[in-house]
């Protein structure tokens, strides 16, 4: 696997942009100077964990530059870190959606600062500490370790294997979704729903369906418990990971 790098996106080269590439290299983090341009950032844009925004004096990237860095920074859920005056920050802030700021340093810049911060963002990143968590619910085992696989690269994946397990993991710990079986032996999928969504601990976990019943009314049944969405079993890992990605997009 490539080792993740950090863009570094401005104009153009300067001697303060190569200083501050410099300090976050001497971290031992990656780091590149990119030219702010669509085709710049596309061709760099592959195991970047963390994009950086320089902005010289008066310079301001073009409204489709921040709208292209803001699509880009959602479908691969980054984050940014903005350096430069405090009116070129603030017309960032005004025009890119707050979560995707990570920090902002208004010039002059503290170097040690900013390559300390990049560089502990790094090791949160390396250690999946801006992961998403996902609680997997099936009593089939092979099921549950398949979908491991196919989530574990992507998010943090916590498995159980019957519902009063998974009540009983939830005591303990906090989840960002649950993947719940629909059909399960001893408490199923719609009573494990109906118990997290009577505790005010668990009330508010977005609960999404895994069920293997594809006929109209089977749905329609599923559906009607008002989950946040479902999944048939026979979904694919592309399609399953695109349709999980969209919905933490949506549910920032």
């Amino acid at each position: 696997m490539a080792e993740s790098k950090m863009i570094f996106i401005g104009e153009k080269e300067s001697f303060i942009s190569r200083v501050l590439v410099k300090k976050v290299k001497d971290t031992g983090t990656d780091c590149c100077f990119v030219p702010w341009t669509v085709n710049a950032i596309n061709e760099n844009i592959e195991n970047t964990f963390l994009i950086t925004l320089f902005m010289e004096d008066g310079q301001e990237p073009e409204a489709n530059l921040l709208h292209f860095l803001t699509d880009i920074m959602e479908e691969k859920n980054l984050q940014m870190i903005v350096v430069g005056e405090q009116y070129g920050i603030q017309s960032v802030l005004d025009r890119v959606p707050g979560e995707l700021i990570y920090r902002t340093f208004s010039r002059p810049v503290d170097n040690a600062g900013f390559a300390a911060t990049v560089a502990d963002y790094h090791a949160k990143v390396e250690s999946g500490t801006f992961k998403k968590s996902i609680l997997v619910v099936d009593d089939d085992p092979q099921y549950l370790t398949m979908v491991r696989e196919w989530l574990k690269g992507t998010y943090k994946v916590a498995m159980a294997n019957s519902g009063l397990q998974a009540i009983k993991w939830l005591g303990k710990n906090k989840v960002d979704l649950i993947l719940l079986d629909h059909e399960m032996p001893v408490t199923s999928g719609p009573q494990v729903l109906e118990m997290l969504r009577s505790d005010a601990e668990t009330c508010s976990i977005p609960v999404m369906f895994l069920t293997g019943k594809r006929d109209k009314e089977s749905v329609m049944a599923v559906v009607a418990l008002k989950p946040e969405g479902y999944f048939l079993k026979g979904i694919q890992k592309d399609e399953l990971l695109e349709k999980l990605q969209e919905f933490f997009i949506m549910h920032r």
